[in-house]
Formats: C-alpha cells, structure tokens, sequence
C-alpha cells in the first residue's frame, strides 16, 4: 500500500495515478478538512490540459477564464496573448476536485495525520504512532519535514505574501481575462480573479524587503500601493484583509538523486520554480502523475528523482531567470517597450517554463 505525505495537487495526481492502476494508495493530510493554499492561484494552458487528463474540468469547478498576460514597470506596461486559455482558480476549490477524484479512483484519504519524521519505508506520526510501506510519497508542498529541509538557496531569500479578497466591480471589470505580474524593486505581485468574484495576490518579496517593511505584510502592501501606479489604481479602494505568509521559499532549488532518501520527491518537494512563470500546479500534476507511473513501473526512487531533476532543469532554470531580471526595476522598465514589439520571443519563454507528461511510443513517461 502506498502512502503519500500530503493532499495537494502533487499528492492527489499521484493517489489517482496509482488508484487508476488498482493499488490502494492512502493520503496523510495534515489539515482537518478544507484549506486554502498560499500559491497556485492562477493555472496554466498547461495545467489546465492536465487536469482535463485526470478527469478535473476547471470551467465546471467556475475557474475565471485567463486569456492574456499583462506586465507592469514603473509606468509601463505591455500585454501579450496566452498560447491557450488558462483559469484563476483558489487552491481551496482546486484540492477539493482533486481530492475527490482520488477518493472516487479508490484512494483512501485520512485528515488531520501529522508527520514527524521520514524515514526509508516508515513513518513517525505526531501521535506516536508509526507507519511502513514500501513506496512512500513526499508531497508536502512548501512544508519541510523533519530532517527533509530545503536547503536555503541565497543569503536573502525569497517569501510569498498572499491575499484573497472580495473585489469590488471596478477591479473585477479591469483585471477580467487577465493574469498581472507588477514588477518592482526586489519582487513582484501576481493579481487575477478567480471563482465566486474574488481576486488573488500573491507577492514574491525578498526577505530584506520585508524586514525593511517592519516584517508586516500590511505595511509591505501599503508601500507598494504608494509606490507603484498600477497597484494603486486598481487596489486602492479594495480591502484585501489579513495576509497568508511563508519564508524562505528556495525558488530554483531541484532535488536530487542524493536527496531521494528512498521516497518519491514530487511537487515543491521535487523543484521550487518561481511563482511568476505561473506552473507550480502544473509541476505538482506532471511530477505526482510521474511518480505513480514510476512506482507501478518498480523504478527506484533515486533514479525516479535523478531523472525528474534532468526534466526540470530548464523549465525552473528559464523561470529563474526571468524572475531576476523582474525584480531588477531599472532592467524591467527598460525592457517592456522592447518586449512589447516581440510577442513571440514571450510567447516562447512561456513555453520554456512550462512541465507537461507525454507518452512515448513504448508508454513510459517523458517529462517535458
């Protein structure tokens, strides 16, 4: 019986990968029921392909329909089609399809199940109690298990700072069909609208850049709003509420085959790609629906994240990059008038950064 650490995306795809197959996988998910998760507000073409593979339709679950991208420097913006429709859709509906799907394929999923520490083939609950399997899956997002870290992967970190809020008609009317990335000094915030008329931001800050803020993510927003134009447009009169935060995310960091430690590494715990390329549900789809395909196949968990590391060197290697020059606000303003005449070099850096599940002509995954 395989165990799987974790209900998110990564996890549920894994569950439904191997559910599908006839084995009897079972989710350990901490929460108690229901949550929504700090990022993966916005999902890809890509993802939005993925998940129509895995039996989710996202117009059914009443994703905001997503057509276009929109950047902003400073005073200038330039703004470029999709290659395909994507969705703004709340990780908490999303989890829920998912979840659901894993337990109609046949996984059983138990809630409210802390795990303390890892090892080879076991694991130790908060309780006290412990668990063996012979295929065990590390899904656990953002969050480290014990002795499982990240390793920090700069002297100033990046952290995700995320509201959800109400949005009056006037932003829901101007951000309509459209994913905004504002780039500024040190960061940047992605703003759409998703289900029920809410509207998503999440920003990707440095951590020095907070500190600066006084470590409050109100005064962080409120900073913003009075610097940049186009926030203030169009979230000045909004009421954004209280902020979900997390440190230290190591945006670019890829596990390795040494870092397999005998379990299945998928989602952030396999690689972190930077927010702004928009996949990290796409990742968590392609990389849990990878792993279950390599556990009904008998490939050890080591040559499993070896070659998951080589697949996602480019995708996350690309996002990088493009998140440096981002956050450098001299670079970026400098760019967007350049950028604005060239829409098919951005719609090819799009392309880069996405990680999709092909089948070769002898069945066996090729992550791409």
């Amino acid at each position: 019986m395989p165990l799987i650490v974790g209900g998110g995306p990564a996890g549920a795809a894994a569950a439904i990968g191997l559910a599908s197959a006839g084995l009897s996988p079972t989710i350990l998910e901490r929460s108690n029921g229901e949550q929504d998760a700090l990022c993966g507000g916005f999902l890809s073409w890509n993802t939005v392909r993925q998940l129509a593979d895995l039996g989710i339709d996202t117009a059914l679950l009443g994703g905001h329909p997503v057509d276009r991208l929109a950047l902003f420097a400073g005073k200038r913006t330039a703004r470029f089609a999709l290659p395909a429709p994507g969705v703004g859709l709340s990780r908490r509906t999303l989890d829920a399809a998912m979840l659901d799907a894993a337990r109609q394929a046949g996984a059983e999923i138990r809630y409210g199940v802390t795990v303390r520490r890892v090892e080879p083939g076991t694991l130790y609950l908060a309780d006290d109690s412990i668990l063996r399997a012979n295929r065990i899956v590390l899904a656990t997002g953002k969050h480290d298990l014990r002795g499982m870290a990240r390793p920090v992967v700069c002297d100033d970190p990046a952290m995700g700072l995320r509201w959800r809020f109400r949005a009056s008609p006037a932003l829901a009317e101007r951000i309509a069909g459209a994913i905004e990335l504002h780039l500024f000094d040190h960061g940047y915030a992605g703003l759409v609208m998703q289900e029920d008329g809410h509207a998503n931001l999440c920003l990707a800050i440095r951590h020095s850049a907070f500190v600066a803020a006084g470590q409050r993510p109100e005064a962080v927003l409120a900073g913003l709003i009075d610097r940049e134009p186009a926030l203030r447009q169009r979230l000045d009169e909004e009421h954004p509420g209280p902020a979900q935060a997390i440190a230290n995310v190591p945006y670019g960091w890829r596990a390795t085959a040494r870092d397999a430690h005998g379990l299945y590494r998928v989602g952030d715990q396999a690689g972190v790609i930077p927010s702004l390329a928009g996949e990290g549900v796409g990742i968590a789809l392609a990389t849990g629906t990878t792993a279950a395909r390599a556990i009904l196949e008998g490939e050890a968990p080591s040559a499993f994240q070896h070659d998951l590391a080589r697949r996602l060197r480019r995708p996350i290697a690309t996002a990088s990059l493009l998140w440096h020059a981002a956050e450098r606000p001299m670079l970026a303003t400098a760019a967007l008038p350049i950028i604005a005449h060239l829409p098919g070099v951005v719609e090819r850096a799009m392309r880069m950064t996405r990680v999709s599940i092909t089948q070769t002509s002898t069945n066996s995954p090729v992550l791409l």
